[in-house]
């Protein structure tokens, strides 16, 4: 199959989506952090968008891959009950969670968490700051969020370092990260920090994944 004939396919099966959701470019775009004229280029079929963003838009309209990219006469609406997260290494600062390439593995979730537009991640967790509720090794899967409850277990950007994952604990005057090892110290962050670090929430956990450990 030709390259220009994906493009139509995909731009063709990626309008048919949208409509089927009721979402308009300009929805698509912002619930996604997607630049609209990469997102016009794809309905145009000018472009044909990496794995990575067509698994976005999966999960998004909780379908799968195959659904925008293969040609079918008679489109039905896809009765599949799990979408698929991305699992990264990293999350380095500054960069959108789409545009980063570190991604690990993945891990399938139940298609009911994507209502509502809700948006996942998956991350590896590191050390053992968070024992004994987290071990090195652990999947997270994250809810994407700039907010939390108090107690919520959170990956946090702080003073533009990679992210780091404790339980965040907000009080009048700021809030805690704090480690669950009791080893390990707790930073606190006053709202003057909070704002010119800057200290930023961008994920709250929804679940944890442990493969069995061999002896």
């Amino acid at each position: 199959m030709s390259d220009l004939g994906n493009k139509e396919i995909f731009a063709k099966n990626l309008q048919y989506y949208m409509t089927l959701n009721n979402k308009t470019r300009i929805d698509v775009c912002r619930d996604l952090e997607i630049p609209y004229s990469t997102f016009t280029d794809w309905c145009n079929a000018n472009i044909y968008p990496r794995i990575d963003k067509i698994q976005l838009l999966a999960n998004y309209f909780g379908i799968q891959k195959s659904d925008l990219v293969e040609n079918k006469s008679d489109k039905e609406v896809n009765n599949s009950n799990s979408a698929v997260v991305f699992i990264y290494g990293t999350i380095p600062a500054g960069i959108p969670m789409e545009c980063i390439e570190d991604i690990i593995d993945t891990e399938e979730i139940s298609i009911d968490m994507l209502k509502g537009g809700k948006q996942y991640f998956g991350l590896k967790v590191k050390g053992n700051s968070m024992e004994p509720e987290y071990l090195d090794g652990d999947t997270l899967i994250l809810e994407k969020a700039d907010n939390c409850e108090s107690g919520d277990d959170c990956v946090v950007m702080v003073n533009g370092n990679d992210g780091t994952f404790k339980r965040v604990f907000k009080n009048e005057n700021g809030i805690i990260l704090q480690p669950l090892n009791p080893t390990f110290s707790p930073k606190v962050y006053t709202n003057e920090e909070i704002e010119n670090l800057p200290v930023k929430i961008i994920g709250v956990v929804e679940e944890i994944r442990r493969k069995k450990r061999r002896k």
